[in-house]
């Protein structure tokens, strides 16, 4: 079975969304060398629409010998989206047939490596609620964003979640790895 993982930049009052804003002067090399060893394991990426559009106007251009443009260009991406029509144009993009939960159990029955869920955090949320996210990296930049989406709201129900590890970097970036407890 294969693993359905989920890596988030993530800041100290919990917001997820455009970490752009807050990780430009955080980002260190502990941190990038621990996100080329998390996509070294992945070989398949599942998008919610709003990040596939937001990347595929994107990384198609970045420079080709940026390790994560090397990876997520190529890389198989399954794409959830209502409203987004085949053929997409990002290369090796497919849309997601049917109820994307279903998809993403079917995904983890076949052979191949692991499966991560870039951004989309929607997506990280029905997935990691639905029980099919088998682990969560949070990785926390030591700033108050203020503002902005974040992964969890008022009224989520219950989970428990394992810290499977933890580290810090050298420019206070905590980097934390959970499993979700299955009891």
């Amino acid at each position: 079975m294969r693993k359905v993982t989920a890596g988030l930049f993530h800041s100290v009052d919990g917001v997820v969304q455009d970490p752009f804003k807050f990780q430009f002067d955080s980002f260190d090399d502990e941190l990038g060398a621990g996100l080329t060893k998390m996509i070294n394991t992945v070989d398949t990426v599942v998008l919610g629409r709003v990040s596939y559009q937001e990347w595929a106007g994107y990384w198609p251009n970045a420079q080709q010998d940026d390790d994560f443009a090397a990876f997520i260009n190529p890389v198989e991406k399954f794409v959830a989206s209502r409203t987004l029509t085949e053929p997409l144009e990002w290369e090796n993009s497919h849309l997601i047939e049917g109820d994307v939960e279903q998809f993403v159990t079917d995904l983890k029955a076949r052979e191949g490596g692991e499966i991560a869920v870039c951004g989309s955090i929607s997506l990280v949320r029905q997935l990691l609620f639905a029980g099919i996210l088998d682990e969560l990296t949070l990785m926390t930049h030591p700033v108050v964003a203020g503002s902005g989406r974040r992964l969890f709201e008022d009224g989520d129900p219950l989970h428990r979640l394992v810290l499977e590890n933890q580290y810090a970097t050298s420019k206070g970036n905590v980097v934390s790895t959970y499993s979700l407890r299955k009891d």
